[in-house]
C-alpha cells in the first residue's frame, strides 16, 4: 500500500439553488446560518436584495440564483455567508441556499474559454460534475456598492435623507 499525498485537492462547499449544485471554495466561506429576518430599504444595486445582521455586522444578502438559473429564490434554507475581496477588503455577502451544504475535497480543473465568466473552474463528486463559482462576477463590485449609479451609467442625482 503506498500513501499519496493529496497536494492538489482543494476543500469546496457544495451549495443547493433549486434543483442544482455549485461549489465555493471553502477558504471563502464563513459560516452557514438559519433563515433570518431580511431588512430592506431603498438602494440602486440590484443585486442586493437588503441586508441581514449577523454577528453585530450588517451583512448583504445577494441572491445570486437569478443569474445563474434565470429566476429568483422563493425559498431559503440557510444563508451561506461567504467572503468577498475588494482589493486588500474582504466583506461578508450572505447567499441564500435552498438545501444542505456540504464539505468536499476534489481536484479542481480550470474553465475552458466557452465557459461564463461565473465559472472558476469545475469539480467532481459523487458522479456530478459541478461548477465552482467566481464569486466576484456575481457579486456586486465595490464600485457598484460606493455608487450604485455609476454602475448603471446614470447621472441622476441621488436623493438625500431630509430631516
Amino acid at each position: 500500500m503506498t500513501l499519496v499525498a493529496d497536494t492538489d485537492r482543494q476543500s469546496f462547499v457544495l451549495l443547493r439553488l433549486g434543483d442544482r449544485r455549485f461549489a465555493l471554495a471553502a477558504t471563502q466561506i464563513s459560516e452557514l446560518v438559519p433563515p433570518t429576518r431580511v431588512f430592506r430599504f431603498p438602494h440602486d444595486t440590484s443585486e442586493i436584495e437588503g441586508v441581514i445582521i449577523r454577528r453585530g455586522r450588517i451583512v448583504p444578502v445577494c441572491d445570486v440564483a437569478e443569474k445563474l438559473l434565470g429566476k429568483a429564490l422563493r425559498s431559503r434554507r440557510f444563508y451561506l455567508i461567504a467572503q468577498q475581496s475588494y482589493g486588500k477588503h474582504k466583506e461578508w455577502l450572505a447567499l441564500p441556499v435552498t438545501g444542505d451544504c456540504e464539505l468536499v475535497n476534489a481536484e479542481m480543473t480550470r474553465p475552458s474559454s466557452s465557459d461564463g465568466p461565473h465559472v472558476a473552474g469545475w469539480i467532481s463528486h459523487a458522479g456530478d460534475v459541478i461548477e465552482v463559482l467566481n464569486l466576484a462576477t456575481l457579486t456586486p463590485s465595490s464600485a457598484e456598492l460606493a455608487n450604485p449609479s455609476a454602475s448603471e451609467g446614470s447621472a441622476a442625482k441621488q436623493p438625500e435623507a431630509q430631516p
